[in-house]
């Protein structure tokens, strides 16, 4: 076999194979610790879902996490890619939207995505080319039908197994939408539970986070790094985050101790960069422990 041709054998096998394995979806499961008053607290998070209406087995993958009975589903953004995906997201998350929940949205709720070469992400610009605009009101409407809580720059209580759980989420830091002030400062006195959400996990976002101390922060954003060099690291989050923390559990530093991040490496991809390797889409079935 000449030289070239075998180049472009394993080039082409190669593509496949990351074709292939943005279809893998994957279920974790994690144990965080957290106040005693929450232990056994079963926490769905689901990220970047990215639908697009080709996308049906990606939308029946997350309907069917349903029988996995979470008591609380936290969504951090990113469910659109494309005009008509509204209904399409409302098959996917149909079965859990009667569970209690919360979301924030990322940018691709806002716009569509648009062709850019995959090498700009791993430089600094990270500057953002919007596509056509999205029915980000069509959006929110379905997922506050089933009583998910809206968190963008915003905060609340939901009641989870009888446990008060207090929370304050932002709008996507990618595209500046964020605004935490606005939520920041002391908790409410009968939260058992304190935790925040947002999308892109920027440091000015995550900083002032960890300044009030919640139980557990959220976001997603990153898909993990979508192309790793396999068993080593992701090549970039898309933003300020640390690539070591790109996806799955690490630690924040707060003013009273350690807070647990948890990153989604997402369940979609954009539809114009569809190709994975070393870091599977996925959701994450939580455990709270005592």
């Amino acid at each position: 076999m000449q030289p070239l041709a075998a180049i472009g054998l394993c080039a082409a096998g190669g593509l496949a194979y990351c074709l292939t394995e943005a279809r893998l979806y994957a279920l974790r499961r994690l144990d965080i610790p957290a106040p005693a008053a929450a232990a056994g607290m079963r926490i769905l998070h689901i990220s970047d879902l990215h639908l697009a209406p080709w996308d049906t087995d990606r939308a029946r993958w997350v309907a069917s996490l349903v029988s996995l009975e979470p008591d609380l589903v936290i969504a951090s953004g990113d469910f659109l890619a494309h005009r008509d995906s509204v209904r399409h997201a409302a098959r996917a998350l149909a079965p859990l939207l009667p569970i209690p929940g919360v979301f924030v949205l990322g940018s691709n709720d806002y716009y569509a995505p648009r062709l850019k070469n995959p090498l700009a992400y791993l430089g600094a610009n990270t500057k953002r080319v919007h596509g056509r605009a999205l029915p980000t009101d069509d959006l929110r409407r379905l997922l506050g039908s089933g009583g998910w809580l809206d968190l963008d720059n915003a905060r609340g209580q939901v009641s989870v197994r009888g446990v008060a759980v207090e929370m304050r989420g932002t709008g996507d830091a990618h595209i500046g939408l964020d605004d935490y002030p606005a939520v920041a400062g002391p908790w409410q006195p009968e939260s058992a539970l304190r935790i925040c959400v947002t999308h892109a996990p920027y440091a000015r976002v995550l900083g002032a986070m960890t300044a009030d101390q919640p139980d557990l922060v959220f976001a997603g954003h990153t898909h993990g790094g979508q192309i790793t060099i396999p068993f080593v690291t992701a090549l970039t989050t898309n933003c300020d985050l640390p690539v070591r923390q790109a996806r799955g559990l690490s630690w924040l530093s707060g003013p009273h101790g350690p807070v647990p991040l948890h990153v989604s490496a997402g369940v979609g991809t954009s539809p114009v960069f569809p190709v994975r390797l070393g870091c599977r889409p996925e959701a994450t079935l939580i455990t709270l422990t005592g």
